[in-house]
């Protein structure tokens, strides 16, 4: 081979994005001198040896692994030092700024010159030559859908169709038979055969890996941070949850409505889901039955992240992203709410699994699999409404990436079946949207339009701020809704924003040098997942907010962990063998372990004194006239005096067991329940002199004291009046004389 010449080397540094970059051979001390390996005795060879390693220690940065190690420590580094200046309360947002730019400057030096790398996906498998399918399946999959359609129209008398058992069955039936028309056999095993298989074994073999190992603690470590303190943070309900107990209530008394329009309309699913939480778990109509159905709806996210994970990069990235996930003060806080947050997540998780494994493994049957969880997604939170679009865009990057009309056809039969079977499931809604249109989009449109208030400025304008606000929010500001975040800080801790810098940056040059369409959608999904909030163009101060953009932390992790995962398989590449394995492990324990602290203090500490000043203690008003029940007289003789801007008075009958009871009293009311002999309990606002005053106006005899709450500034008064025996209690609540 013709030997370089200086002209070739230049040229190969300039297009550093090229792998065929020419490096010039640093000539060791001794080397050239130093005789022939042959020629060598015992004593000649190690002072060649002694020789190359003290030029290897003063000479540090000569070679690619002592190169790799400055640029890993290097990126590291400026990356924790640029989010540390954007953290509250102290911000220097210029030398945030500085410092990352640093670090993609020192990123881009490392990929190019192969010296920080990611894991790359696997290969996409080749497209099928034809596609079949059983048409007699697909034309009575059709009809059914159609009936179904038909049949789920509003009866007469009623705001809102039902699931009959009629239309229920027709539709179900319509899904199955879609499904069976487009399903290939798989040629593995099946796993009935194989759980016949492992059922009548002679025995059983169990292998614990060490990978093994540190999945059930990573798993352990997910539980703990799901369920610690789950009936204690968030503390209390709020309206939202007043309004969703009353729909799950409905549910359980037989009204199985398609569409639920209370509080301006919602989707079906989250009801369902926690009335069956409520019968299984026996938690009764209350908020824990709203958390347990949120929190174990979220672990089903946690998993297919997972699996995501080894389809665009390997086991370690799929393991790092179910940790950072699973201790994320974004991701718990949403759980945790108990509202249908979560829900755009746990579909959109399974979703996004079986559209990347069904494009890249060329399997039909995914596409089957992503169209359920698409059409159900439909059923659960307004947000997930730009996930079809989404999936759209994911179709279009493959089919752009692989322009062979073999892997176009392919494309194509893959989103038809998969918009095809996710609009069987969809169907019941579907209806409603047609005959309702302006009861779903309600919500949206006071959002996206003028439907409520005017737009505040031109819309480009608001569309372009609202989209910068939401893709710094990661980073900087994650708005100001006290009820599922922390006010004005990152929406990620520092250690996990530093490295989604860092996956965003590799993930970005690995595209420029692999053109993967894996990596394009994984960036290109991200600001369309922020969309919902985004899009809050008539509130434009609602952006951005953590719920709305939930979605959108299933790739944010995942290139998290591709970020992390590239600095510490770099690192143990270069460096030897089992010190390599000891320090990038070691690394990796301690940013996990600094991550987990800081999500742990802000989920347990700092949301949880926010929450709960911003929050009223409903769940102590409702135990003070349980108590009351219980012990001295009846539910129903106990109310909350009506003020302004204080308690939702429906939360506090839920909390104490009434969940259909609304426990508010009007001050013009008071004088109206002077005729009831029994024993009767009034929980008073201590500014409102006005309901104080009409209290003692009507019951002069009755005796009052100052509840003390755990929370400052929640205190409330307490004022009892005495049934004819005059007997009073004592235990009905803390007491501040």
């Amino acid at each position: 081979m013709q030997e370089p010449s200086v002209l070739d080397y230049v040229k190969s540094k300039l297009a550093f994005w090229k792998q065929s970059s020419i490096e010039i051979p640093v000539p060791e001390p001794d080397a050239v001198s130093s005789p022939a390996a042959g020629e060598m005795n015992d004593s000649a060879a190690a002072q060649v040896e002694d020789s190359r390693k003290a030029w290897a220690v003063s000479n540090p940065l000569a070679g690619s692994s002592a190169s790799s190690i400055f640029l890993i420590g290097l990126v590291l580094s400026f990356a924790l030092l640029a989010q540390g200046f954007l953290e509250p309360p102290n911000r220097a947002a210029v030398l945030g700024m500085i410092a990352y730019a640093v670090t993609a400057a020192a990123l881009g030096l490392g990929y190019f010159r192969n010296l920080i790398l990611p894991s790359a996906p696997p290969e996409d498998a080749h497209a099928p030559e034809r596609l079949s399918f059983r048409a007699e399946g697909f034309l009575i999959g059709l009809g059914l859908m159609l009936l179904a359609f038909i049949t789920f129209g509003t009866p007469a008398g009623r705001d809102v169709p039902t699931f009959g058992f009629f239309n229920t069955v027709v539709w179900l039936l319509s899904i199955g038979y879609l499904v069976w028309a487009f399903y290939q056999p798989e040629k593995k095993e099946s796993l009935r055969a194989r759980l016949a298989k492992a059922l009548f074994a002679s025995s059983w073999k169990i292998t614990l890996t060490r990978f093994g190992m540190l999945l059930l603690a990573a798993t352990a470590l997910v539980l703990f941070f799901r369920f610690y303190r789950l009936d204690g943070v968030p503390a209390e309900m709020f309206s939202d949850h007043a309004e969703k107990l009353l729909d799950v209530n409905d549910v359980l008394n037989g009204e199985l409505r398609v569409f639920f329009p209370r509080n301006t309309g919602r989707e079906a699913f989250q009801f369902y889901w926690t009335a069956l939480m409520s019968r299984v778990f026996n938690v009764g109509i209350s908020f824990m039955a709203l958390k347990l159905g949120t929190v174990l709806g979220s672990l089903l996210a946690l998993y297919y992240i997972y699996r995501i994970g080894t389809e665009i990069g390997n086991r370690w990235v799929a393991l790092l992203a179910l940790l950072f996930c699973g201790f994320s003060y974004w991701a718990n806080i949403q759980a945790r709410i108990g509202l249908r947050f979560p829900l755009y997540p746990m579909f959109y998780a399974p979703l996004l699994f079986h559209l990347i494994r069904g494009l890249r493994s060329a399997n039909r049957n995914d596409f089957i699999w992503a169209g359920l969880w698409l059409g159900l997604g439909l059923h659960g939170y307004t947000a997930y409404r730009i996930v079809p679009l989404v999936v759209i865009v994911g179709f279009v990057i493959y089919a752009l990436h692989h322009r062979s009309a073999r892997s176009f056809r392919f494309a194509f039969a893959g989103l038809v079946i998969l918009a095809l079977i996710s609009l069987a499931v969809f169907i019941p809604l579907a209806r409603f949207s047609v005959d309702n249109w302006d009861a779903v989009v309600f919500r949206s449109m006071t959002r996206l339009s003028d439907w409520e208030r005017p737009l505040p400025g031109p819309v480009w304008l608001i569309f372009i701020q609202n989209t910068w606000r939401a893709l710094t929010m990661f980073f900087w500001d994650n708005g100001d809704v006290w009820v599922h975040s922390i006010p004005h800080r990152p929406a990620l801790d520092v250690i996990s924003a530093a490295l989604l810098f860092t996956g965003g940056v590799l993930i970005t040059l690995r595209y420029i040098r692999k053109r993967s369409w894996i990596d394009l959608f994984m960036l290109v999904s991200i600001p369309m997942l922020l969309l919902p909030s985004i899009m809050s163009l008539a509130f434009p101060n609602e952006n951005p907010n953590l719920n709305r953009t939930a979605g959108a932390y299933v790739p944010i992790f995942l290139i998290v962990a591709v970020g992390l995962e590239a600095l510490l398989s770099s690192l143990k590449r270069h460096l030897p063998a089992r010190l390599g394995t000891a320090v990038a492990a070691g690394l990796g324990l301690i940013l996990i372990g600094l991550a987990a602290s800081n999500n742990f203090d802000l989920l347990f500490n700092q949301y949880d004194r926010s929450f709960r000043s911003g929050s009223w203690n409903s769940s102590e008003m409702g135990a003070v006239i349980r108590s009351f029940d219980e012990f001295f007289g009846r539910a129903e003789d106990a109310w909350v005096v009506a003020y302004p801007h204080w308690v939702d008075t429906r939360l506090v009958g839920m909390n104490a067991g009434f969940p259909t009871r609304d426990t508010a009293i009007s001050v013009e009311q008071i004088p109206e329940t002077a005729g009831n002999p029994r024993a009767k309990l009034f929980l008073v606002n201590l500014q409102d002199s006005e309901g104080l005053n009409q209290l003692i106006q009507v019951y002069p005899d009755g005796r009052y004291w100052v509840y003390d709450s755990k929370v400052d500034g929640k205190d409330f008064l307490i004022y009892l009046v005495a049934p004819e025996d005059n007997v009073v209690p004592t235990d009905l609540g803390a007491a501040s004389q």
